[in-house]
Formats: C-alpha cells, sequence, structure tokens
C-alpha cells in the first residue's frame, strides 16, 4: 500500500447488529442506551454512540452483509462482546435493572483488573459494562 492510499484501520466507524424485530431493537437502544435515531428506513435503524453507528439491521436483509456466509440466528451463540468503559458498574447496574435490563453476569471483579457485568440486547447481541479497578 502507498503512503498516499494509506488508511489507518484502527478506528471502528460502525458496524451492524442483525435483528428480528425492528421496533423492538429501535425501542430497547433508544431507552436503555439513550441513543439517537440518526437513520431509520424499513429494514434498518442506525443509532449514534458518540462517534461509532451502530445500524440495527433487520436479519431478513442481512444476507448481502456477510455473503458467501450465512446469516447466523440468535441460538447460534455468542461470537462477540461489546464494550462500554464506564466509571462506577454497579450504579449503571442498579440503572439498567430499573429500566428492566436483566444482567446476566455481575457485577464481578476480573483478574484483569475490570469489574463487568453483562447483559443482551432482545436480539441477544451480548453487552458488558467495566470499570477499571484500582490498583
Amino acid at each position: 500500500m502507498s503512503t498516499t492510499a494509506h488508511q489507518s484501520l484502527s478506528h471502528v466507524s460502525a458496524i451492524s447488529l442483525f435483528v428480528e424485530d425492528l421496533q423492538t431493537a429501535k425501542s430497547f437502544y433508544e431507552a436503555i442506551f439513550g441513543v439517537e435515531v440518526v437513520f431509520e428506513d424499513e429494514t434498518s435503524v442506525c443509532v449514534k454512540f458518540d462517534q461509532l453507528f451502530v445500524n440495527l439491521l433487520l436479519s431478513s436483509s442481512a444476507a448481502p452483509q456477510v455473503e458467501p456466509a450465512p446469516v447466523a440466528g440468535r441460538d447460534s451463540g455468542s461470537r462477540f462482546q461489546l464494550s462500554i468503559w464506564i466509571d462506577d458498574v454497579d450504579a449503571v447496574c442498579a440503572a439498567l435493572e430499573e429500566r428492566g435490563v436483566q444482567l446476566l453476569t455481575g457485577p464481578v471483579d476480573r483478574p484483569w483488573g475490570m469489574r463487568v457485568a453483562t447483559f443482551t440486547d432482545p436480539d441477544g447481541h451480548s453487552w458488558e459494562v467495566a470499570q477499571e479497578l484500582s490498583a
């Protein structure tokens, strides 16, 4: 790659999450994360987390995104986890539970120096909230 054509691959700009029910996913992301919808049509809703766009795309419309691989269903198991680093995991977990979110794990201290808790969105995408522990 020449230096004039070099583009950094270290900044993630957008991710797409495949969902079964677009309105349920949209409502969850607005209510739980407080994110703004920046684009919406009949097959997708795009929300913005700071500098990251998360595109909620109907699974039935996702094939062109991942061809030739198949679109995996929710029951295929977790293949990734999205993490949000925060200052107070316990306070955020209490707020999530008040909003009806059921925690899967935590809050728990991990040996790598983070206090974490996890939950899933309505389509099974795994989210982690994490707090760096003092040394």
